[in-house]
């Protein structure tokens, strides 16, 4: 198999800056994935367990807080993760949504390093209405989409694995192979093996001379 000359080490990620509008944000070059999902639904302690620090994405008690983009750069610098301002909580004021949903959609539909989208959703509620329109928007564009179900810990296991399966199939019918779907728990630290594979194949896939054909997935956590 061919050399990778690159290894992401997710721990070593620090903030590089935030922005409100497409035009703040970074050079379009490199590669980054994003973050997105409802302000509650566990996406800064995904963030913060990928990168194995506590402090990197903001938490908040106060859904909808965060209203920046906010780049994140890994041990190689044109390499990034991205986090997405929280949507769609109801006590955000309308014109904080509307503002919200024109710069998310300008930065997904132009940003062209833009190399897939993990969706956190709570796994015990998902595909809500701003779940939806990033599928929507996934499939009309043909962006690569990981949905991270959160919280499993608050699941039993058969009624968790029920769900991960119902979404991929009714995520695949729609998607295609540009879809995957996996349990994570910050709190438990499982799933954050599957997670970085992911994002290894996005991030490290227009590398000179990376080959991931060969290489196995971990196994989602039971």
């Amino acid at each position: 198999m061919p050399h990778i000359n690159k290894t992401i080490h997710y721990n070593a990620a620090h903030f590089l800056t935030s922005a409100s509008k497409l035009s703040q944000c970074p050079p379009d070059e490199g590669a980054e994935v994003a973050f997105a999902g409802r302000s509650n639904a566990g996406k800064s302690s995904a963030i913060n367990a990928l990168t194995n620090n506590s402090k990197l994405a903001r938490t908040s008690k106060t859904p909808g807080r965060t209203q920046l983009i906010n780049f994140f750069t890994l041990n190689h610098e044109s390499l990034r993760i991205v986090d997405l301002p929280g949507y769609g909580y109801a006590k955000v004021p309308v014109a904080m949504k509307v503002h919200w949903q024109k710069h998310l959609d300008q930065y997904l539909q132009e940003r062209m390093c833009l190399r897939g989208v993990v969706l956190v959703m709570d796994i015990r509620h998902p595909m809500k209405e701003f779940d939806q329109m990033m599928v929507d928007w996934c499939a009309t564009t043909g962006v690569p989409l990981h949905v991270l179900l959160t919280k499993a810990d608050k699941l039993k296991k058969g009624p968790a694995q029920s769900t991960v399966l119902k979404l991929r199939k009714e995520l695949t019918a729609l998607l295609g192979d540009s879809v995957s779907v996996q349990p994570f728990s910050a709190l438990k630290r499982s799933g954050i093996d599957v997670l970085q594979h992911r994002l290894n194949d996005w991030l490290l896939a227009e590398e000179e001379g990376a080959d991931h054909s060969e290489t196995v997935a971990p196994s989602e956590p039971e």
